[in-house]
């Protein structure tokens, strides 16, 4: 069946559907057997009996929280980045956040060693994560001072990528003068994960993830207006300035929140909302933004338990899994009849 034989909206509760079943999905398997009955049996009870309640709660809940939200807050993000910049390869990497993250966790890693156990106690109660942000709250200021004063979308594509690569560089000179433990912890979050967050980090994840999802889904109609250019849509009253500050802070927040907990996810942001656009043959942001939201969790859970299968008893990075199964998915979208003529 072709894919707009369907309406839109069937393929939105088919996106979320599958979703979901990924979802239950990472919450039954694993490397250790556990009956359904006694998976759900934990999730109902809500309290910790035995060892496999634990692993259940504490384990497999927290990572497939973690890998839905992250996939929505990825899709969404790079959907806004696309539009925003008119290009089909932009992501959340253009505004130089994720580099910034990456600093601020160099930084924090070369510290460890300098600081003693005090920063030893911070890492262990979510320092990389308060690192992360504080590294890309610093990069988004400085994208905002810059596009107050810019006015061509493509001038700040070009600074935020600049931005990007000079924390890069900084992350690089760091990293040369650490230890090699030093830089295998920072190696090890580069790789990107769904695992090892909290209950706690779960819940900090949503709460800067869930609004900005809203936020974005707001400012459907004003993204569909700039699709024409900047000039129509201010000529239909959307004030363009704005709305770019707001784009910039919404897919900053969106793409922050996964990095501080997850590292830097690779090809989500990018690849999903090519792949909606092909599944739904629309431009529109109305369908685009809830589908990206569906589609993005699917692959997020999707790239999660590929990873624990493909490992055996060592999960692979995630960024691995990603990169090896959607690139391809990318090119073949690209190269489709449809894709390759625009």
């Amino acid at each position: 069946m072709r894919a707009d034989a369907l309406p839109r909206g069937l393929w939105l509760l088919l996106l979320a559907g599958a979703a979901l079943v990924a979802f239950g999905a990472d919450l039954f398997l694993g490397s250790v057997s556990i009956p359904p009955e006694r998976v759900l049996r934990a999730l109902l009870s809500w309290g910790v009996q035995d060892p496999q309640d634990r692993i259940v709660l504490a384990f497999r809940l927290p990572r497939a929280a973690t890998a839905l939200l992250a996939g929505a807050a990825l899709a969404a993000s790079g959907l806004l980045m696309q539009t925003l910049f008119e290009n089909p390869l932009a992501g959340s990497f253009v505004l130089g956040v994720d580099s910034g993250a990456g600093l601020g966790v160099a930084l924090l890693l070369l510290a460890a060693d300098s600081l003693g156990a005090g920063i030893s106690r911070f890492l262990a109660l979510g320092g990389v994560a308060a690192a992360s942000w504080a590294g890309s709250l610093a990069v988004l200021l400085v994208v905002l001072l810059v596009s107050r004063r810019v006015e061509n979308n493509t001038v700040l594509l070009i600074l935020g990528l600049m931005f990007g690569y000079a924390s890069g560089s900084l992350v690089t000179v760091l990293l040369h003068f650490s230890s090699g433990e030093q830089a295998h912890g920072y190696l090890a979050w580069s790789f990107g994960t769904f695992s090892g967050t909290t209950g706690a980090q779960v819940g900090v994840m949503a709460l800067g993830i869930l609004p900005a999802l809203l936020a974005a889904c707001a400012l459907a109609k004003p993204l569909n207006a700039l699709l024409l250019g900047e000039r129509y849509a201010a000529t239909m009253g959307v004030p363009v300035r704005r709305l770019r500050g707001g784009l910039i802070v919404v897919a900053a927040l969106l793409s922050g929140s996964v990095t501080a907990f997850c590292g830097p996810v690779a090809f989500l942001g990018i690849a999903t909302p090519h792949l909606c656009r092909a599944l739904l043959r629309t431009e529109d942001h109305r369908v685009l933004l809830p589908a990206c939201v569906a589609a993005g969790s699917l692959l997020a859970l999707g790239a999660d338990l590929a990873s624990r299968g493909l490992g055996g008893g060592l999960p692979l990075p995630v960024n691995a899994v990603t990169s090896l199964l959607g690139a391809p998915v990318v090119v073949w979208v690209v190269l489709r009849g449809r894709g390759g003529r625009r």
